[in-house]
């Protein structure tokens, strides 16, 4: 199983073994930026990552979550598309256009938007997945699992 912390309470994704932390404290929390304009959405996502140990902090447009990821530190982005001002895609790009190691963070689209080629489109601006929502809890821990899996085999860290 992937742990999203040092005190895990709900499985993520599919793997047994124990993995290594980003941080080196054993109590590191996986902490996720979710940009998204409904506080709602934010609440129920928050209370699912939750149950998983996992630290959320909030962004209500993607201007406001552009300038918290200059200045903290996350292990993965949540990201909706449709906020007034920028939109999602848009978020992504400027994301993968950094010039640092943050350019790199797991993005996953979380969007209501249902478009014939939406996935392709978001997944060309560099997100490394897409859910619909509603979003079930145990669709997105099974994402979270596959990206920090696929990630961790390309030498990646595991948090």
């Amino acid at each position: 199983m992937i742990r999203l912390s040092g005190k895990l309470r709900k499985p993520i994704g599919g793997r047994d073994e124990r993995t290594p932390h980003s941080s080196d404290d054993p109590d590191h929390s996986m902490r996720v930026l979710f940009i998204e304009d409904d506080r709602m959405n934010r609440r129920v996502v928050k209370d699912m990552l939750g149950v998983a140990g996992a630290e959320m902090v909030e962004a209500d447009s993607a201007e406001a979550g552009l300038a918290i990821l200059d200045t903290e530190e996350f292990d993965m982005l949540l990201v909706d598309l449709r906020m007034p001002g920028m939109d999602g895609i848009t978020a992504i790009r400027h994301i993968r256009a950094r010039g640092d190691a943050k350019a790199q963070l797991p993005v996953i689209v979380v969007t209501a938007d249902a478009g014939a080629d939406l996935r392709e489109q978001c997944l060309a601006a560099g997100a490394d997945d897409v859910l619909f929502k509603p979003v079930a809890m145990d669709s997105l821990f099974d994402a979270m699992g596959r990206i920090l899996a696929k990630n961790a085999g390309a030498g990646g860290v595991i948090v």
